[in-house]
């Protein structure tokens, strides 16, 4: 996944203005019918103007009528969005000025009180609309007006005109038209800034959830009364969990962290500590960092596969070992070379009786047993830069398979291979796993049963999502109080075993940020490769 597209700022913000016009247009509808209503319903009570004077019950009624099926029709284009809505609007207005400006006349003018329904249609024309749009629809009423007053005054000698009337309520519709369009505009302008405010911090809080989401380092954060708040995807794998429940409590989750979250309240003084989880999780080291003053808004905890550590501290080994290589070859090789020569030089001598033969073959064999092991031991101090690249497991174990097969022609041994799926990759430097998987596969057939067998089964962690490769052989399996030493130097069950070969085999996958660990199973126990999490690149080298 890559890092979450910023959302588009002018389209976003131009929808949800147009959502927002739409919606106050509605509103504005939803007044209309209802003003509308209240005229029909004053037909039908006979409370509508009676027929004195200058008033006309007749086209009051018919306006009544006419206005509510045209505010009907304006509901209902108004909710399905028909058009534009600025034409809707200025049509609307301007029926709105007709037909009211004509109800007023039917109910006597100005003195009606009709004509102050115009206030409120042009202000709300004035929130839907620009500035110039506002003043041409107060302009629009007030003309609408005098008009009505110059008809009454030519059709209607007898009745006096209200010029002060319809002056007043025309600068009453220009203020309204110029208060309401200004207050529009202004609110305009704050929802654009909180929406386009809203928009960065929705961008910064989904950059910052991308960013604690795929980090190589875990994160999590425990609240004051131990529950789990949130918990990224690394620390997730690092700790060997599918998912984690919602307000899921630290010590029935992962007891062994909860051990030392507790240790670290209480103040034992130590700022990281070293954490191998129980059943799929992988080794870390854990940090804690309090959140707000005493710890108060809960605990951070940091999570660091302790791969990249053991490599660290793998290349201080190996770099002592390189120095003490460099004096065992001077110190110990040279007159080892000269005992294995002098007793072959012995062996090859007449007078010798079966005894002595037998002691001098004593020395040739103990003789090359430390040579083998002052080798591994330069061997390891001469390891070379890890080249670490990626490639398919599953064609470089059938190569690997055939070639080992062709070192070990007619022993009847046989080696299988499964990887699911096909296709997966894994991180490592080829030539160090060849070394490996070479002494581990050695090492299987040396202690598996007739007939020989060893199978390499490829596969993905479910828990920590890493690729892994295990080794099992037919044989007995490992003793498993001796399980926790197997991987010690110049450890070996075998008479003229050296000790070193797992514990090189342990050096390299440890110096490729993978692991070597022997698993137990009902069936005996197999040797575990988990390489590197496919995500990390970076390998350290001295």
């Amino acid at each position: 996944m890559g890092i979450p597209a910023s959302r588009p700022y002018p389209d976003q913000l131009a929808m949800r203005q147009a959502d927002e016009d739409w919606r106050l247009l509605l509103y504005f509808s939803i007044y209309r019918g209802v003003l509308a209503i209240m005229l029909v319903l004053l037909v039908l009570w006979g409370i509508a103007p009676r027929a004195v004077a200058n008033i006309n019950v007749s086209l009051f009624s018919h306006l009544a009528w006419s206005y509510l099926g045209f505010s009907a029709c304006a509901l209902l284009a108004a909710s399905g969005r028909w058009g534009r809505i600025n034409t809707q609007v200025v049509a609307q207005v301007f029926v709105d000025i007709l037909v009211v400006t004509l109800i007023m006349h039917a109910a006597g003018g100005v003195v009606s009180g009709f004509g102050l329904l115009l206030v409120i249609t042009v202000a709300g024309g004035s929130i839907l609309t620009e500035g110039k749009i506002a003043a041409l629809f107060a302009a629009m009423a007030t003309l609408a007006v005098l008009t009505q007053q110059i008809y009454t005054f030519f059709n209607q000698p007898l009745i006096i005109p209200h010029y002060t009337n319809a002056g007043l309520l025309g600068a009453v519709f220009f203020t309204a038209a110029f208060f309401t369009s200004s207050y529009a505009r202004r609110l305009r302008h704050s929802e654009a800034l909180a929406a386009r405010q809203g928009v960065d911090l929705a961008n910064l809080a989904a950059l910052n959830d991308h960013i604690i989401q795929r980090m190589q380092s875990g994160a999590m954060v425990v609240d004051p009364g131990g529950r789990i708040r949130l918990a990224n995807e690394s620390a997730r794998r690092l700790l060997g969990l599918t998912g984690t429940p919602p307000n899921a409590r630290l010590a029935e989750l992962k007891p062994e962290l909860d051990k030392l979250y507790q240790l670290w309240r209480e103040g034992d003084g130590k700022n990281s500590y070293f954490l191998e989880p129980s059943g799929h999780g992988l080794r870390s080291v854990v940090s804690f960092a309090a959140m707000g003053e005493g710890g108060q808004e809960g605990t951070l905890v940091f999570f660091e596969d302790a791969a990249l550590t053991t490599q660290r501290a793998q290349q201080l080994k190996l770099a002592s070992l390189g120095r003490m290589a460099g004096s065992i070859a001077h110190e110990i090789r040279n007159p080892l070379g000269a005992i294995s020569h002098a007793g072959q030089l012995l062996e090859e001598s007449r007078n010798l009786d079966s005894a002595d033969r037998r002691l001098t073959r004593i020395i040739h064999d103990n003789s090359a047993r430390m040579n083998a092991m002052v080798e591994n031991i330069l061997q390891l101090g001469r390891q070379r830069a890890t080249q670490p690249r990626s490639f398919e497991l599953k064609p470089w174990l059938e190569q690997f398979i055939n070639e080992y097969d062709n070192r070990h022609p007619g022993t009847g041994a046989a080696i299988e291979c499964t990887v699911v799926p096909a296709d997966l990759q894994v991180r490592m430097d080829p030539s160090q796993l060849h070394q490996v998987l070479w002494n581990l596969c050695d090492n299987g057939l040396q202690h598996a049963a007739e007939p020989a067998r060893v199978c390499l089964t490829g596969g993905l962690s479910a828990s920590a999502s890493r690729p892994y490769l295990e080794v099992t052989d037919n044989g007995s399996g490992v003793d498993p109080e001796a399980g926790d030493q197997i991987f010690e130097p110049f450890f070996t069950t075998r008479k003229q075993g050296t000790g070193l070969g797992l514990y090189i085999a342990r050096e390299l996958c440890e110096g490729n940020l993978a692991s070597l660990s022997l698993e137990f199973t009902a069936q005996g126990g197999s040797f575990r490769i988990t390489f590197p999490d496919p995500r990390r690149k970076g390998v350290m080298n001295p």
